[in-house]
């Protein structure tokens, strides 16, 4: 494959030597993209050079310009804006590149081999106690696309999820159901498991506040309240039953947890992630424990006199942090501990990513402390992939008020969504019921996971669905209608026994429109690499939507199957068809459906 931006810096290297006997490192020469207001294709920066050359920097571009002009055939022209030396390529070596695109059914791709990384990606980890919820869907869309980019660069990536399924919170949900639930189940009520019981954590919530504020009216404090409330006192007690294997407390938390992994199953599904593995916090809270006290006998941590063992975080600018209560039951660091250690035994990583919201960077920070002091190498390659939190224009969710928006509820109303808009604009006539439904299901979804990954993982963001599904603008159907547009297109050409080619006529004149099409086609490997050294999911979603931009632009400007030039058709028709390819290929690294009409 042609590396134009290699050639130049070589190119660069040996006019520094021939015009200024001067033999500088590849790190010192910058090769940029020509910005868009001046003529060019890439930008060489001459700065650096001036205090070999001491001459001005335009006379210094000049110079170097000049050299590569007369020494490297790739060179059309150049021109100069003070220290910035623009050059233009050639043509036919845009030509040829298109050429050695069209031939290459992995381009873009890297396949893993025996020197290639491995690595652990962990998202989703949900609670039992409640469904999914626009915020897991930030996290799950996250952690699937960073595993199809990782992949896509030649990492072996395992993906897997932590399903927090034990803890005060789960019992919570049990009391409730126990307390107010009268026998109900998902297939009596009708209702998916996940959010029945999620209904009963929020029954919860409602009896303790109310137990809370009868006690404040008795002459408690708030703090007494919330700690000797009886329901929360109960719960408690419910733990700790379980924690000893009390049969009744397990069977029903055996219950109540399958009802909510069906429930998750089908979000799983319909939100269309999946896990290579599954681990469980109630098998790995113990191998924490274990760790724990071991960690106690060599020193590492210190007991309370409440009897509580904790971590000393002092030297490291943090606390004290809690690992085991004074009644011996875990925290969540417990779990986690343990659960590091069993990844580490299952697939001896090179990186861990662990896909977690922002509000729990100490956690993460500390988590990774007590491994190294645990004397664990790898603990050194453990990351917090941090996100932003994700809310509505109606503001902030709350899982124990019951004001988050449920997964499932958001999956439909934006499939709902667009139905709607592409029954208003007439998209769809003639398609049968089966066919209609399918494509507003990948129009709906493609809206939903654009929308949240085209915006940097790092920012809070707020989710918009009518907005998320335009036709227009920076949307995923906007993308997706490119695609089918040229779908049509090539169909169109076979109907007219016309064969797409993988090899163009290169001595075809061609216009400097079609060129920044090219162009970014070109670009393509180098921005999953940056996706991927990045780990940014909005790289590649924003790319995408560039490409389709540019793609529509070119459809607007250029005839393709009325062209009368047959080496021009074809090029057109190639161009087109790799166009496409590769927006599939980028909506398909953010786990986005492309549908072939639309």
């Amino acid at each position: 494959m042609i590396n134009i931006e290699n050639i130049l810096i070589n190119k660069s290297i040996d006019a520094i030597d021939y015009l200024y006997k001067q033999k500088v490192n590849r790190n010192i020469i910058k090769i940029e993209k020509t910005n868009k207001d001046f003529k060019g294709d890439y930008t060489l920066v001459v700065f650096p050079f001036l205090r070999f050359s001491r001459k001005s920097p335009e006379n210094t571009a000049k110079e170097i310009g000049k050299y590569l002009l007369d020494n490297t055939p790739e060179i059309h022209d150049f021109n100069i804006i003070k220290g910035f030396l623009n050059l233009e390529i050639n043509n036919k070596v845009w030509l040829n590149t298109l050429n050695e695109i069209l031939k290459n059914d992995l381009f873009g791709i890297s396949k893993p081999d025996k020197s290639s990384k491995k690595v652990v990606i962990e998202y989703s980890s949900p609670n039992t106690n409640k469904p999914l919820h626009l915020g897991h869907i930030r996290n799950n869309l996250i952690g699937f696309s960073l595993a199809k980019i990782l992949e896509t660069n030649g990492n072996y990536v395992d993906k897997v999820n932590l399903v927090n399924d034990r803890g005060i919170h789960i019992c919570k949900s049990m009391l409730a159901w126990q307390k107010w639930g009268k026998g109900e189940t998902p297939e009596k009520s009708g209702k998916k498991g996940d959010n029945l019981v999620g209904e009963y954590y929020v029954k919860f919530d409602k009896e303790f506040k109310s137990q809370v504020q009868e006690l404040i009216s008795y002459g408690k404090t708030e703090k007494e309240a919330n700690q000797t409330a009886q329901l929360l006192l109960d719960a408690q007690d419910m733990l700790r039953k379980w924690e000893n294997n009390d049969p009744e407390t397990v069977n029903l938390w055996k219950k109540m947890n399958s009802w909510v992994y069906d429930g998750f199953n089908k979000t799983y599904k319909s939100l269309g992630v999946d896990f290579d593995k599954i681990y469980y916090e109630s098998e790995t809270y113990k191998l924490g424990k274990s760790h724990v006290i071991d960690g106690l006998k060599n020193g590492i941590f210190f007991k309370e006199k409440d009897n509580s063992v904790r971590v000393d975080l002092t030297d490291d600018g943090l606390d004290k942090k809690i690992l085991l209560r004074s009644d011996g039951t875990s925290v969540y660091m417990t779990q986690d501990i343990g659960t590091a250690y069993q990844r580490y035994n299952d697939y001896k990583f090179d990186k861990h990513l662990y896909v977690v919201g922002n509000e729990q960077n100490y956690h993460f920070q500390v988590l990774s402390l007590i491994l190294k002091k645990m004397d664990n190498d790898w603990a050194k390659n453990l990351l917090h992939y941090s996100y932003g939190m994700v809310e509505l224009p109606e503001g902030k969710m709350k899982s124990r008020e019951g004001t988050v928006v449920d997964a499932d509820d958001l999956i439909e109303e934006m499939i709902s969504t667009a139905r709607n808009m592409s029954e208003e604009l007439g998209k769809l006539e003639g398609f049968s019921e089966d066919e209609k439904e399918n494509i507003y299901r990948i129009i709906g979804l493609g809206a939903l996971k654009y929308f949240i990954l085209k915006v940097d993982s790092k920012r809070n963001m707020t989710f918009n669905p009518k907005e998320s599904v335009d036709f227009n603008g920076n949307t995923g159907p906007f993308i997706q209608y490119s695609y089918a547009r040229i779908k049509s297109i090539l169909r169109k050409a076979g109907e007219q026994n016309i064969e797409v080619k993988k090899e163009i006529n290169v001595e075809i004149a061609i216009d400097k429109k079609e060129i920044e099409l090219l162009k970014l086609l070109y670009e393509f490997p180098k921005i999953v690499n940056d996706a991927g050294n990045n780990l940014s999911p909005s790289i590649i979603a924003n790319y995408a939507y560039e490409l389709a931009k540019e793609y529509n632009q070119f459809y607007q400007d250029f005839p393709i199957l009325k062209e009368d030039n047959i080496d021009i058709k074809l090029f057109r028709l190639a161009i087109s068809n790799k166009s496409g390819e590769i927006i599939a290929t980028a909506l398909n690294l953010l786990g986005i459906e492309v549908p072939e009409r639309m």
